[in-house]
């Protein structure tokens, strides 16, 4: 993750990260970061870890995975809205390349307690550490926030007190489903890269335009997170083909136009953070 973020940061792209629910997703991940040449990071929220067999499992499989489809790009696995300090510390035990330490609803001196705990934990192990200041607004994998705006001044003190690796500052994006248009801060952005040089992490970019994520981009956001958008073309695709085939029962079948739906939203997603094409420009460059 140092090597990815770094480059993302000084040549301002960024890496999408894609939320894994499932094999189908991972697969789909995987294969189109491959075929476009493009680092990726694969997010698991911590809510639903369990639910997908836990740190373990996951990090075995998505080992497996990678190199049986032989993938040659960067690909990193990373827990996303870490709950505790203990279950960062779980999935790091386990093999994971990166945590999400979310102590974003805590006071300010206890997320950075917190985080720092963590990231000595981390760097140790040689493991990644993002952290939140604020709240992203709205609903991901049935964890809820209010909408907050991050405070610069906590965000200036998290990163110097900790050593964390990447801040999401919450500037006005949501989990989920927007209601009306994204009202990004960019002045609170423009202010806070002005005080620090960590790279950003945007959460919830599923419904940005294009213009406004240039812009997040611009600023240093070196990682970007999608979800949402996934999970509605994998749905939509799944209730297509079950209302048209009403006597389909077979589980490939139906799986299959969800499959393809997911890989031409991360395709697009790829293109959209600038990130297509970068790994072979890494390897020519040297």
């Amino acid at each position: 993750m140092y090597n990815i973020l770094d480059d993302a940061f000084e040549k301002r792209y960024a890496v999408p990260q894609f939320n894994m629910n499932g094999l189908i997703w991972l697969e789909s991940i995987l294969k189109t970061a491959e075929k476009c040449k493009a680092p990726v990071i694969v997010g698991t929220t911590d809510k639903i870890v369990d639910k997908l067999g836990g740190f373990e499992l996951l990090v075995s499989v998505f080992k497996i995975m990678k190199k049986d489809l032989g993938i040659t790009v960067p690909a990193v696995l990373h827990l996303d809205h870490g709950q505790t300090v203990e279950r960062c510390k779980e999935a790091i035990d386990a093999g994971y390349d990166s945590v999400m330490y979310d102590g974003s609803k805590l006071p300010i001196e206890e997320n950075v307690k917190n985080t720092r705990e963590v990231v000595e934990y981390a760097h140790h192990h040689g493991v990644t550490v993002e952290a939140e200041v604020g709240s992203v607004g709205g609903t991901e994998d049935g964890i809820y926030s209010d909408l907050a705006y991050a405070d610069q001044n906590e965000c200036i003190q998290l990163v110097k007190e900790t050593g964390v690796d990447s801040l999401a500052p919450a500037l006005g994006s949501v989990h989920g489903k927007y209601k009306g248009e994204p009202n990004l801060g960019f002045d609170e952005m423009a202010s806070l890269r002005e005080a620090t040089d960590v790279p950003f992490v945007l959460h919830g970019a599923s419904g940005i335009s294009d213009a406004d994520l240039q812009k997040a981009i611009s600023y240093g956001h070196a990682k970007i997170n999608y979800n949402t958008e996934l999970n509605i073309a994998w749905s939509d695709a799944v209730r297509k083909v079950l209302t048209e085939n009403q006597e389909l029962y077979a589980p490939m079948e139906i799986f299959e136009p969800s499959k393809k739906a997911l890989d031409e939203v991360i395709e697009t997603v790829i293109k959209r953070t600038n990130a297509y094409q970068k790994s072979a420009e890494q390897v020519t460059s040297k």
